[in-house]
Parts: structure tokens; C-alpha cells; sequence
């Protein structure tokens, strides 16, 4: 169950991070304004370089606990963006905005970390590790 946890958050960051890339509008629309016009697309673009580093490192046993590190790290520092966009109504461009949904994102932040902390950081058996099987 943990192996399939971790292979599934691997891939979701990688993911995500892959579209701050490639859908890099959609993710500087949603950027709060305290945060200043020049600096949206490249926090767009170094927030997409850590999930996507963060998702890989993951996968690597020797590199998992920082991963897990930098993926926590990466959660708290988007977290007052969530605020942001759930107090002032931010949707994705293109869609209607669901309040509901918007709020209910921020519980899922930390259910988003104590599943980085369960997968990466929680004390690991030498299987769970990947010790034993070479992941």
C-alpha cells in the first residue's frame, strides 16, 4: 500500500509540475497580486521545477527523505495562494468558480502533507525503503 502511495505522489508532482510548464498561464492567472507582476511566471516556472524534482527524488531512496522535505516545504509556501484564492474567489481561468471547492482545498494541503510525510518521511522499513527490492 505505501509503495503505491509513493509511486502515486511521485507522479502526481511530476505531473502538476510538468503543467506549470506547459499550461504556465492557467498557474500565473491564479497568482495572488501581493506578489509582484514580474516575478509571477518565473515562481510559476520554479515552483514547477520543485514538484517535478520533488516527484523524482521521491522514486530515488537516497534522495526521498529531502524530496519529502522539499515537497512539505513547497505545500506551505503555495499555501497563502490557496487562501488567497478561496477568500477572494480565484478560479481557474475558463471555469465557473466553485467556492466550495475552493475552500475545501486547503484542508486537502494537509492531507496532501501527511501523505508526502507517510510516503517519505515516516520511519521506513528496510523494504519499504527500497532496500530490498532496488527502487
Amino acid at each position: 500500500m505505501r509503495r503505491a502511495a509513493l509511486l502515486l505522489a511521485a507522479l502526481s508532482y511530476v505531473t502538476v509540475g510538468v503543467l506549470h510548464f506547459t499550461s504556465a498561464a492557467t498557474f500565473v492567472a491564479i497568482m495572488p497580486p501581493y506578489i509582484p507582476l514580474w516575478l509571477h511566471l518565473p515562481a510559476v516556472y520554479l515552483s514547477g521545477a520543485a514538484e517535478i524534482a520533488g516527484g523524482a527524488g521521491l522514486l530515488v531512496p537516497r534522495f526521498r527523505r529531502a524530496a519529502g522535505w522539499g515537497i512539505l516545504m513547497l505545500l506551505v509556501a503555495v499555501f497563502p495562494a490557496n487562501i488567497h484564492m478561496a477568500v477572494n474567489k480565484v478560479g481557474l481561468p475558463g471555469m465557473p468558480v466553485n467556492e466550495a471547492l475552493l475552500w475545501a482545498r486547503l484542508p486537502l494541503q494537509f492531507v496532501m502533507a501527511a501523505w508526502v510525510w507517510w510516503v517519505a518521511l515516516r520511519d521506513a522499513t528496510p523494504a519499504e525503503r527500497g532496500e530490498d527490492a532496488g527502487i
